[in-house]
Order: structure tokens, then C-alpha cells, then sequence
């Protein structure tokens, strides 16, 4: 082999080499609760009146290559969010993993914490050895530097005196700001405002990217009739956040909404309350 095309293999092995290497992600949704809420405070502008069974779901993603677990948002477990909401068919978080996919608690490398409300914040401390992914904007707005609350409807209090401990514990990495790659493979976008920073995740996958929107998108009748989320900071933000995930994910079949129970309707069911969303099968 000549010189010059002993460089040009070179050059093109180098150039493929981080495609082939890149993580593709199986992604699960995992159902630890569900329960009754009005349609109206999903939705905006929905009826009054109709309830949906919303769904307390997280997400784990598993590297194919490497095993590694990263899981989108932590639920809850506290008792006084379950004595506050009444949750049906409780089942801790980190329980709720190892039933269904087998994934221990200690195993969990990484959670992304999607923004701090209760629901989807306060089960982070029940994964020993993860490391806790949240935007700068939304910790420093909502946690101060002893734990306490600066300002309210973003965290609840026994939740902010966590975060700190983690982040003393150098268990928190702060990300700043929107489209930030922050593991290969995962991208973090902002804007759909339903706290001060709220985020999604983008995630690839073999089939493509998927966006879990987490509660930036409430339920698929949000993304399929272009309505905000009732609960939200800033309505056209948000609806311009939705509109970004379908281009992100190239199909309203690949974002994820937060609490729609139809996630465990659409996909294939890999044990009770755990549904494939994308990722070859085991």
C-alpha cells in the first residue's frame, strides 16, 4: 500500500470510527403509580371535568455496548407525598427497576432530573452511585446554597435540602443551557418552560432519535392537537418546545409525553407496568 492511500484509510477508519462506537440506546418507560387527574390541568384549554389515570412513569436508558443505565427522572417516595396524593399501585422507584428490568438501584449511573418538582425529582437520592444531571437555571432559581427555598413552585423543601447534600457530595453536575450533549448519545434541550429550566432529552437510538419530553409535553393530545400544557410558565414557549421535539425526532412517534398511560398502550410490554419504546429486544 502506497504512502498516500495508507493516509487516506487512515483518514476515513478515523473519521467512521465514532459512528460505529456511538451508544444506541434501548429506552423503557417504567409505570411506578398512577392516578386520578383533571384533563384541564394537562391540557390547555381542555373541557373541565374528564379525568385521565395519569401514569408516575421514569425512563431508562441502557447502552447496548456497555450496559450502562441512565435513567430519565427519579419519581418519588417520600411519605409525605404519598399520604398528600394517595398514589394507586405505589411501588418504589428504584423497586420498580429492579421488578421489572432487573436493574439494581447501585447500578444506575446517571439521572437526568428533567426539572425539581417532587414527582419527578424527589426518588434521587435512592441511587446510591448516580450521578444527577439538572440545568444551573433550574437549581439556582429554585435551591439556595444551604438547601433551602428561593423560590416557590419549583421544589419542594425536603427535595432542596437533598439536592444540596448530593451536590456537596459532588454528585450533581449543573448544565448550562440548551442542546447540550452531556453523554454520547444524549442531548439536553430547554424552552418548554414548565418550571424556570424545565428540559427534555434527546436519545439515539438505533431506530432513530427519541425525545422524552417528560412534563413539557403532558400527554400525546398536547403534540397531536398543538395545545400547551395547562401548567406552564409561558404557553407559546412551550408550544414552540413541543413543535421542536417533532423535528428533533423526525416523528410524533418518537416523543414521549410525561404522564399519558397510552406510553403503555403503544408499546410492546416487557413486564407489567414496563413498556419497550425503542431498542432491539432482549
Amino acid at each position: 500500500m502506497t504512502r498516500s492511500l495508507l493516509l487516506a484509510f487512515c483518514l476515513l477508519t478515523s473519521a467512521l470510527l465514532p459512528a460505529s462506537q456511538a451508544p444506541r440506546y434501548e429506552i423503557f418507560a417504567v409505570r411506578f403509580a398512577h392516578v386520578p387527574y383533571g384533563l384541564s390541568s394537562l391540557v390547555a384549554g381542555a373541557e373541565r371535568g374528564p379525568q385521565v389515570d395519569i401514569a408516575f412513569t421514569v425512563w431508562p436508558l441502557r447502552d447496548t455496548a456497555s450496559g450502562r443505565v441512565i435513567l430519565v427522572d427519579a419519581g418519588f417516595y417520600r411519605d409525605k407525598f404519598i399520604q398528600s396524593w394517595k398514589p394507586q399501585d405505589f411501588v418504589r422507584p428504584n423497586e420498580a427497576l429492579a421488578q421489572g428490568l432487573g436493574i439494581a438501584a447501585d447500578k444506575v449511573t446517571d439521572i437526568i432530573i428533567t426539572h425539581s418538582h417532587w414527582d419527578h425529582s424527589d426518588g434521587a437520592d435512592l441511587f446510591p452511585k448516580a450521578t444527577i444531571w439538572i440545568q444551573k437555571a433550574e437549581y439556582e432559581y429554585y435551591v439556595g446554597a444551604n438547601g433551602e427555598v428561593l423560590n416557590r413552585g419549583g421544589v419542594d423543601a425536603v427535595d432542596a435540602e437533598m439536592f444540596a447534600g448530593l451536590k456537596a457530595a459532588g454528585r450533581v453536575k449543573l448544565i448550562d443551557g440548551d442542546n447540550q450533549e452531556i453523554l454520547p448519545g444524549i442531548r439536553l434541550y430547554t424552552g418548554g418552560k414548565h418550571t424556570f429550566a424545565s428540559q427534555y432529552v434527546g436519545v439515539a437510538t438505533s431506530g432513530g432519535t427519541v425525545v422524552v419530553a417528560s412534563d413539557n409535553a403532558y400527554l400525546f393530545r398536547n403534540l397531536a392537537e398543538k395545545r400547551a400544557i395547562a401548567q406552564t410558565l409561558d404557553a407559546s414557549s412551550n408550544l414552540a418546545a413541543q413543535a421542536r421535539m417533532l423535528e428533533i425526532a423526525g416523528s410524533p412517534a418518537r416523543v414521549i409525553p410525561g404522564h399519558d398511560p397510552e406510553v403503555f398502550n403503544r408499546f410492546p410490554v416487557v413486564a407489567p407496568g414496563v413498556v419497550r419504546i425503542a431498542g432491539a429486544a432482549r
